[in-house]
């Protein structure tokens, strides 16, 4: 076990890990911040009046995306690692098979699959999160209106946390992610029915 936890840290540490990783976190929390916001308006425009039942349909939603995240990334890594391996072993002409090269790369595949899930669920439940405070705090309205707030705020902190890493200026990368929550929602109660 030790030396699996010691292998997961060092394969953290390396930066292509860390990069990936964060790319799968933020696109897939991304998707998942614009499906909540898509889940909860249609909810409230549907005729949905209750927010637990909105919570629910978004917590469907959740479990779709991370499932999706963990399956599609673990596959899409696993094949890549395939690749990279095997030209490894022609260039090496020698396998690689249960060697340090193949555990690292395993456990890449592991930390890539996590934050490809982790990114959507996280960002999916905290959307949703206001509605819980229907009836107690807020009215169905009040809180679908929060949801798209904190929803919009999950996209600028996106926005703000790219801008960090390439330099840029962040808050016109804040707005820029930020708007894409605004246009879901406008999408959203435009659409006919």
């Amino acid at each position: 076990m030790g030396d699996r936890i010691a292998r997961l840290r060092r394969v953290i540490g390396k930066g292509d890990v860390r990069s990936i990783s964060r790319r799968y976190f933020i696109a897939n929390g991304f998707d998942g911040t614009l499906t909540s916001i898509g889940v909860v308006v249609g909810a409230y425009l549907s005729g949905i009046d209750d927010g637990l039942t909105a919570i629910t349909i978004g917590l469907g939603a959740a479990i779709g995306l991370g499932t999706s995240g963990v399956w599609s990334v673990w596959e899409i890594e696993r094949a890549e690692a395939m690749a990279q391996r095997q030209e490894l072993e022609r260039a090496m002409l020698t396998e690689l098979e249960e060697t340090r090269v193949q555990r690292e790369h395993r456990a890449a595949q592991i930390v890539h699959a996590v934050a490809s899930a982790t990114g959507p669920i996280l960002a999916i439940v905290f959307t949703l999160a206001p509605l819980a405070l229907e009836g107690v705090v807020f009215t169905m309205l009040q809180a679908v209106l929060a949801s798209i707030t904190v929803g919009i705020l999950i996209l600028a902190t996106f926005g703000v946390y790219l801008a960090s890493i390439s330099r840029q200026r962040w808050y016109v990368a804040a707005v820029r992610m930020g708007l894409a929550g605004i246009v879901v929602a406008a999408i959203n109660v435009f659409l006919p029915g």
